[in-house]
């Protein structure tokens, strides 16, 4: 379905923030590409032609938190506070992360 070797780059699912304007040229830029059936990779395509590049931030985890025993998670929940997005918590967890921030 993609006739290049690569992706081009890409915001990994879960969340990122753009601005008005930006979401607004991109929607017109969706408009004349081929539907791609991953949304992620999509949204590349389209800023591709936009000729504008994500910007990786350490606020979004979207892979996850690392949780050992050794995890600063475990020894300060304000950790939390500097996230914007947190892949892989369980309702449980979100909760009692709402809970300490």
């Amino acid at each position: 379905l993609y006739n290049k070797s690569n992706y081009p780059p890409y915001a990994g699912g879960g969340g990122f923030i753009m601005d008005g304007p930006l979401a607004k040229r991109l929607h017109k830029t969706s408009e004349t590409l081929e539907l791609y059936p991953i949304d992620d990779v999509f949204l590349g395509m389209c800023l591709e032609v936009l000729k504008v590049l994500p910007v990786g931030h350490e606020g979004f985890k979207t892979f996850g938190i690392v949780k050992n025993k050794n995890s600063k998670m475990n020894k300060e929940p304000c950790i939390f506070r500097s996230m914007l997005v947190v892949h892989k918590l369980l309702p449980p967890e979100l909760l009692q992360m709402w809970d300490l921030v």
